[in-house]
């Protein structure tokens, strides 16, 4: 399985990630998602316990980010927005707030959005914000690793591929995010309309790519993905070379 140049059909992610991965994390650009068989992953008994865990034990940095945020901007410290989960059903997704109180404008940001704070470019660059997601995961609405959730507008329930999508609960992270990392650094280097971009490559690279790990998925390979993920948030790679090599792909 290879990278390609981008479009509609092919991945936007760099060869060099291509020659890095592992099988699990592959996305087959050819992948036939007519038929499918969606495995499961972590125990939801298992998920539970690890994401109170998790919780707890992080509770003194997302508690201290949501202080800090409440300091240095006007509004809530904690941010919440409608997402499509599991079914098709809606859900609020929790985040720590990143961005100005009452921000307008598209679902998807970009690097140097001005919506963004300053503390929030912290808080996103490790991940922090998400943190409040692990609740999320304790209501039962998400799962640790899964498809990430969209914003309503940007679903359409009638396409096969996201009803296939919708048959699992969404998840804090996956492979493909992984991969699209810097996603933000990416969406900016756009040259025509980005939130279209979004919707005619990125989600449907995305899409492929979710069930193409559904279809593989184990719980070593869910707790595979979490390990990958810790890694990528603590010793992150040097972005804006691989976005660059996004580009000249």
């Amino acid at each position: 399985m290879g990278c390609a140049k981008t479009s509609r059909n092919t991945s936007p992610v760099s060869s060099s990630d291509c020659a890095r991965g592992i099988d699990v994390f592959s996305v087959p650009l050819d992948h036939d998602t007519s038929s499918h068989v969606i495995r499961p992953g972590i125990p939801r008994l298992i998920e539970l316990v690890i994401s109170l865990l998790t919780l707890v034990l992080s509770a003194p940095l997302w508690a201290t980010a949501a202080v800090l945020v409440r300091l240095t901007s006007s509004g809530a410290a904690f941010f919440s927005q409608e997402r499509i989960g599991r079914r098709g059903q809606r859900f609020i997704l929790y985040k720590i707030r990143t961005m100005t109180d009452n921000a307008r404008g598209p679902a998807i940001t970009t690097s140097g959005d001005r919506r963004v704070t300053r503390l929030g470019r912290i808080l996103r660059k490790f991940k922090i914000d998400e943190l409040p997601q692990l609740w999320n995961v304790v209501k039962g609405d998400m799962s640790l690793v899964g498809p990430r959730p969209e914003v309503p507008e940007y679903v359409r329930l009638e396409d096969p591929l996201w009803a296939q999508v919708l048959s699992v609960r969404p998840g804090i992270t996956d492979p493909v995010t992984i991969k699209l990392r810097d996603e933000e650094t990416l969406l900016a280097q756009v040259q025509q309309e980005r939130e279209r971009y979004y919707l005619d490559v990125l989600q449907p690279y995305k899409l492929q790519g979710y069930i193409s790990y559904l279809e593989r998925r184990s719980w070593s390979t869910d707790l595979r993905v979490l390990g990958q993920t810790l890694i990528a948030v603590v010793a992150p790679r040097n972005e804006q070379q691989d976005v660059r090599r996004v580009k000249n792909d």
